[in-house]
């Protein structure tokens, strides 16, 4: 497989749906925000310990249900090539929220705001938790030009509510990362 094609010199890329869009158009911005949130998650991942498997496993899972996501902000809304993606549900944020009841039964009381920081791999789950925040903001833009407000499909609604159950994961994540290495959060004493 080529790497460099060319054809994307002048601005323009195709879509999986086989537009031809500017690379700054709201949905290349959503979903070019999805894949650098994947990226630090993969960092994430990297960055825990080799006893970690099963998490790690659960980082890769969550990793690939990004790539869902992005093949359907990939592709404009009621096209033919729609019908070649996976069906997106609300059950990756199920998952989630599984994982985050998992993880939060071993963590104290939260009791005070905390900094990002700690551990590095509890560091870089703060990070991710950012990115994601700002590609949720990313994605809602995407909803709100194409769409309108309330006009969001069933699949973009799954996507948003991933989203937001990803973000509420990887700051839990963070927390149990440093828990688990046996460092405290870090407290904000503004």
């Amino acid at each position: 497989m080529k790497i460099y094609t060319g054809t994307g010199d002048r601005g323009k890329t195709s879509l999986f749906s086989g537009e031809r869009v500017s690379k700054s158009s709201p949905r290349l911005e959503a979903y070019g925000d999805l894949d650098e949130l994947n990226s630090v998650i993969g960092a994430v991942a990297a960055a825990l310990d080799d006893g970690q498997s099963g998490l790690k496993a659960e980082i890769r899972a969550i990793q690939a249900l990004l790539l869902e996501s992005g093949a359907w902000l990939a592709t404009t809304p009621g096209a033919e090539s729609s019908r070649f993606l996976k069906p997106f549900t609300g059950g990756p944020a199920n998952m989630l929220e599984a994982a985050i009841d998992r993880m939060n039964v071993s963590l104290p009381e939260l009791k005070h705001f905390i900094l990002p920081g700690g551990h590095l791999s509890a560091s870089l789950a703060h990070m991710a938790r950012t990115v994601c925040r700002r590609t949720e903001r990313r994605v809602i833009e995407l909803v709100e030009y194409e769409d309108g407000e309330s006009g969001a499909t069933e699949t973009m609604k799954h996507i948003l509510v991933f989203l937001n159950r990803l973000s509420d994961y990887l700051f839990v994540l963070a927390r149990w990362c440093n828990h688990n290495q046996g460092q405290a959060d870090v407290q904000w004493n503004g």
